[in-house]
């Protein structure tokens, strides 16, 4: 993977869908074993977040908005959300670019990897804005779908590394 400044990124991986973000809170504020798993729900095993989180995976739940799979729960103290959604934007990144630099504007520091249609990154808040999470997302496109896996911690000492959100990202891509 190499170090790109490109900001077609992080919020590459929200973007495409822009429901994704409203989705991800419904989810988080409704979570629990979902008896109705969406599509997404299905991409990775609990043992396999386990596994590369560190953690008990716990109260998960799917929802599915317009065409949009979504999936998001708990491992350990760490938020997790599988998204996947065909691509429906041709813009070349220039949102994603946009919410990048209002994000480093902020204080932020965001850093991000690409291989190929693989993007991984990370984003540290603002010391003022802990609540904004310690954010780990990659993300692949495949078959026509946008496929992400984000990781948010509590603080920086919780994060997860690249490498284990990519290896996620890159085992559920199977599975589409």
């Amino acid at each position: 993977m190499r170090n790109t400044d490109l900001p077609s990124i992080r919020l590459w991986h929200w973007a495409h869908i822009g429901t994704w973000a409203i989705a991800s809170m419904l989810a988080t504020l409704t979570s629990s074993y979902a008896a109705e798993p969406s599509a997404a729900c299905t991409l990775l095993q609990p043992a396999e977040l386990e596994s590369a989180l560190g953690g008990k995976a716990a109260r998960f739940s799917g929802h599915h908005l317009e065409s949009a799979d979504v999936c998001s729960g708990q491992v350990g103290t760490r938020k997790v959300v599988i998204r996947t959604a065909k691509r429906q934007r041709q813009d070349g990144g220039a949102v994603e670019r946009k919410g990048i630099e209002t994000a480093r504007r902020m204080g932020a520091q965001v850093e991000i990897k690409t291989e190929g249609d693989l993007t991984c990154s990370t984003l540290i808040p603002p010391a003022s804005l802990p609540q904004m999470g310690f954010n780990t997302t990659c993300s692949v496109f495949r078959a026509g779908k946008v496929l992400a896996v984000e990781v948010t911690a509590p603080s920086r000492q919780d994060m997860v590394p690249m490498e284990a959100v990519r290896s996620l990202v890159q085992k559920a891509a199977t599975r589409l």
